[in-house]
């Protein structure tokens, strides 16, 4: 697989980041909505409600950080690993990691780099979205030490932590099929997280 930036193709790939966004708009404005519906962040519960949710996207995506294919490709990959952020926010406010019993999505051995590609960047915008609800979640009593972990922003910044993933993902070359799997994944991670939404959240 061809994943290397080369100057004649640059600027057509440089707007991959753009292009997922437009082309999961619809998707990705349901589960907002879902989420926004559910006051997830009027009480303690409702947000332990919440962080279950993220709990079980994060367990699909776990082993995407310990394969060797994407961790050359995206900088910092493990650094942006959350699951065990969450695990100890859960254990903060009091709550299991319950919910759906589906088996992970990603297993070591079994990963499509493109698709993964689409899981990560449904990851990642959540990151660069946490924070607002991060600011929700202070009002909860939580924070960066206790509750929030994972909300909490990268040192750099979350403007910062974004361009750097949107800048490595722009930046590989891959062919028409590829991107499509791309997009592919993102619109199945958004639609996993809408099936633990609509099992935790409703």
């Amino acid at each position: 697989m061809a994943m290397t930036v080369t100057t004649e193709t640059q600027q057509a790939i440089e707007s991959r980041a753009k292009r997922l966004k437009d082309r999961t708009r619809t998707t990705h404005e349901r589960l907002d909505n879902s989420i926004m519906a559910a006051s997830s962040f009027s009480s303690v519960e409702g947000y332990a409600r919440f962080v279950q949710v993220q709990y079980q996207f994060h367990r699909d995506i776990d082993a995407l950080y310990d394969d060797s294919r994407l961790q050359a490709l995206l900088p910092d990959l493990i650094a942006r690993r959350r699951l065990s952020l969450i695990a100890a926010d859960l254990s903060d406010v009091g709550a299991d990691p319950s919910g759906p019993s589906d088996p992970p999505v990603f297993t070591a051995g079994a990963i499509d780099v493109p698709t993964a590609l689409g899981w990560l960047y449904v990851a990642e915008g959540s990151n660069l979205g946490a924070a607002l609800l991060r600011k929700e979640a202070a009002k909860l009593g939580l924070s960066d030490d206790f509750g929030a972990r994972h909300l909490a922003p990268a040192p750099e910044g979350p403007a910062a932590h974004w361009r750097a993933f949107t800048a490595a993902l722009d930046g590989l070359v891959l062919t028409s099929e590829q991107d499509d799997r791309v997009v592919a994944g993102a619109e199945e991670a958004f639609r996993r997280v809408q099936h633990y939404c609509d099992a935790q959240l409703s």
